[in-house]
């Protein structure tokens, strides 16, 4: 082979590792990427074909559709396949990509496949977006990582503890680039109410509210005629085998969230799908992205799905619930409640008492959290220069699994005790079986 054919060959993600070696610089205050633009390498803010970014969508049920029409929207990327077990969303999908770039004539048409491991096996693919409903997400992001595909997947991560610290280990084995989908990290309200926390504003906190939904319920829907073009046991995948019902898998191309969330079987409920934004906010501002409660304790009548507590290692108390301000009202989202002051932090809503607490812009002495462009852009950016993006694989994992552990505690009726550092239940053989579930053949507990 000619030098010149061995360059033709040469991976796009290789070109965007030499280029992140001569074109990133580190911010010490941060320790988060900046990149050069490409107008000041001379290319006046243009993306040439040959270095965009290609992704493949996988599911494109309503919440992948949005971040596909975001996709075809971004000049830096390019879409050249899509995923779904349905067939009428998998065509829409497809449809949606190819219009946008019908008038590109390098566009050789965006390619779709029922089967996810089709679309993993191209190697011209870099990345890809896991928008399926939550009993896939660690199947389908653990293969595309070792098939070298940087990942963005949908909250909540897991459906289990177990996939959550495995999908950790598998990205860190292939130094993969992953985003969790918990895009209020990316949001200025949230950055500000937990960068007032971190900083001592409201002194020492002493109690953090959550206000999400409960947890999930065993499935009992009844049987209905299954929707044509629809691959439903391929849909099921590890969890049992049941007939379909259009709560779990919408007909044709619906515009709301499906209730699948709602059921055990295929994820966690309100705990796990709003608990996965909340939680997670209530981590960061605690500073436990690499952490966790230590012991979970539930209400006394744990049917009720709320009230359950978490306690850490420092003396904060988590409670999954609402907090009535100090000027009377309830309100939802994440309240941080210290010694010498209250925020409250939901999207849209940022407010503290006092008020100067979240209003005063950050002093000399006080550190500042990263500023993340976008959830989108940050994970572009990360991907071309190998960063870890601002929801990371651990954070997400470690987020997920504060959910799971209520989940687990409110399911059970007990009290447990957690050692987040080496992810299992102290001293609880029985509950260390509870980190994952048994699954249908022919799935595994997915490992890198």
């Amino acid at each position: 082979m000619t030098k010149s054919e061995q360059s033709a060959n040469l991976t796009r993600r290789e070109l965007f590792k030499s280029a992140a070696a001569t074109t990133v610089v580190t911010a010490a205050a941060t320790a988060f990427p900046t990149i050069v633009s490409a107008a000041t390498l001379g290319r006046q803010g243009a993306t040439p074909p040959s270095e965009r970014l290609t992704i493949g969508v996988i599911g494109v049920g309503i919440q992948a559709r949005g971040h596909l029409n975001a996709f075809v929207r971004t000049p830096e990327v390019k879409v050249l396949a899509v995923c779904d077990v349905d067939t009428t969303r998998r065509e829409n999908a497809k449809k949606i990509a190819d219009d946008w770039y019908s008038a590109d004539t390098t566009y050789k048409g965006c390619d779709a496949y029922k089967d996810f491991r089709e679309l993993l096996a191209r190697k011209d693919i870099d990345a890809v977006l896991v928008g399926t409903p939550d009993h896939w997400h660690a199947e389908v992001s653990t293969e595309a990582v070792k098939h070298g595909k940087d990942v963005y997947c949908e909250k909540p991560l897991t459906l289990t503890i177990s996939e959550a610290k495995n999908i950790v280990d598998t990205v860190r084995k292939h130094k993969r680039v992953f985003q969790t989908g918990s895009q209020q990290r990316s949001d200025k309200e949230f950055r500000i109410a937990c960068e007032a926390v971190r900083n001592g504003r409201i002194g020492k906190v002493k109690q953090v509210y959550v206000s999400v939904g409960g947890p999930s319920r065993p499935c009992d829907l009844p049987e209905e005629p299954l929707e044509p073009g629809l691959d439903w046991d391929m849909w099921l995948g590890q969890s049992p085998e049941r007939p379909y019902n259009s709560i779990l898998s919408p007909r044709g191309i619906h515009n709301f969230f499906p209730n699948w969330r709602n059921y055990r079987e295929f994820s966690g409920g309100g705990m796990t799908d709003w608990g996965a934004h909340h939680f997670d906010i209530a981590q960061w501002g605690l500073g436990m992205d690499e952490s966790g409660p230590i012991e979970i304790i539930p209400p006394a009548d744990p049917t009720t799905g709320i009230g359950v507590r978490y306690l850490y290692a420092n003396g904060v108390e988590m409670i999954h619930g609402g907090y009535k301000g100090p000027d009377g009202k309830d309100r939802g989202g994440v309240h941080f409640v210290g010694e010498n002051g209250v925020i409250h932090v939901d999207r849209g809503q940022l407010e503290s008492w006092p008020d100067n607490i979240v209003k005063e812009p950050l002093g000399a002495n006080e550190k500042g959290l990263f500023k993340s462009p976008g959830h989108h852009q940050n994970w572009f950016d990360c991907i071309k220069s190998r960063e870890r993006p601002i929801c990371d694989v651990e954070i997400g994992a470690r987020s997920v699994t504060v959910c799971h552990l209520g989940n687990l505690a409110y399911w059970n009726g007990r009290k447990l005790k957690w050692d987040p550092e080496h992810w299992h239940f102290v001293g609880d053989k029985e509950a260390d079986k509870w980190r994952d579930r048994v699954r249908r053949d022919p799935w595994k507990l997915p490992k890198g």
